[in-house]
């Protein structure tokens, strides 16, 4: 599904113009916007334990092959720093915007992403999700998202869009590589508030890093630790972005919904229980994350009943599917989207 159903409104019924205020009075007598500190505090306390015992393993193997399970596991810690620096970003754990950024500025240090940057181009994307001409989350130059995006490709961008269902999990191996170079350019070229800060961040720990890898390791094994680490830990961030949105309705400049309906029909939550809550980072819960983005990580799970039932009993489509379903939305929407390209006949 590239469009949006015919049957929605394609501008915002003033009589609606309370819905989200109504369920935004929900929402805070439940107490769900309420912080929770001592979660946050516990959270990222266990990774920084996590990380100090993959530094221990990494020290302890020294020059080994096994130093490749050694980066698969900091893969998985980088991104859960990854997920809290994405909470401070939307002010989640303090009510001070100076204490959300200074966890924010950290973790982005740690993960090699541009704090500023990404809550910049982040904050386009929530305000309008999936608008094909607002939101750079479905610009890329290597991916269409519709038919008519597709047809746009040119050169090498285009015979990737053509198979791009196919290479949509191997392009995921360049995410967190490509992550950091444009970061690193927002810095260079100062579309960041502290570019001075942010160019500290981004370098002393990225020495420190290949210091170690290329000191302990012997050349090849310091390179193929690199590649696993950067390339799982980007198949791992896009594992968590894609089944969001990707697949779901795309608005063009002439539809026009309330903020209720656009954030709620543009977005897929998946279902699983707690561990799919720990592995994607309480992303699983889009729907409740984009109406509410400020609300804690923790009470996303408690507010997700309350959203369905007032979605329900307004006539609002909810979507919801499991991990390996939502996977699959998104590959056949790709496969979709490049059916053009593969058109002789077009």
């Amino acid at each position: 599904m590239t469009t949006v159903d015919t049957s929605l409104p394609h501008v915002a019924d003033p009589r609606r113009g309370s819905d989200f205020a109504r369920l935004s009075r929900e929402i805070k007598q439940a107490g769900l916007l309420d912080r929770r500190r001592g979660y946050y505090f516990a959270r990222m306390a266990i990774n920084v334990l996590l990380l100090a015992a993959g530094g221990l393993a990494f020290a302890l193997l020294g020059d080994s092959w096994w130093q490749m399970l050694t980066a698969a596991f900091f893969a998985v810690v980088f991104t859960q720093f990854a997920f809290i620096g994405h909470d401070a970003g939307h002010k989640q754990i303090f009510r001070s915007g100076r204490r959300n950024d200074l966890v924010g500025y950290l973790h982005g240090g740690v993960t090699g992403i541009s704090y500023q940057w990404w809550v910049g181009k982040h904050n386009l994307h929530h305000a309008n999700p999936n608008h094909e001409d607002r939101d750079p989350d479905i610009e890329i130059p290597a991916l269409a998202f519709s038919r008519e995006q597709s047809r746009t490709k040119q050169g090498i961008h285009r015979w990737i869009t053509k198979y791009q269902a196919f290479l949509f999990f191997p392009l995921l191996l360049l995410e967190a590589a490509l992550l950091r170079i444009t970061s690193i350019q927002a810095v260079l070229h100062r579309e960041v508030k502290r570019p001075w800060l942010e160019a500290a961040l981004l370098t002393i720990p990225l020495a420190g890093y290949l210091a170690a890898v290329f000191l302990v390791l012997s050349p090849w094994q310091a390179i193929l630790f690199i590649v696993v680490h950067q390339g799982l830990m980007g198949v791992y961030l896009g594992c968590s972005f894609a089944p969001n949105h990707k697949g779901m309705p795309i608005f063009t400049k002439e539809q026009h919904l309330d903020h209720l309906r656009k954030q709620v029909l543009t977005s897929r939550n998946i279902s699983g229980g707690r561990w799919v809550d720990g592995l994607l980072g309480g992303l699983n819960y889009q729907i409740e994350h984009h109406l509410f983005p400020h609300m804690p990580r923790p009470n996303l799970r408690r507010a997700q009943p309350i959203v369905e039932n007032f979605c329900a009993r307004n006539g609002i489509p909810y979507s919801q599917a499991t991990l390996a379903n939502s996977y699959a939305q998104v590959l056949r929407h790709l496969h979709n989207a490049g059916a053009p390209l593969r058109d002789r006949t077009a």
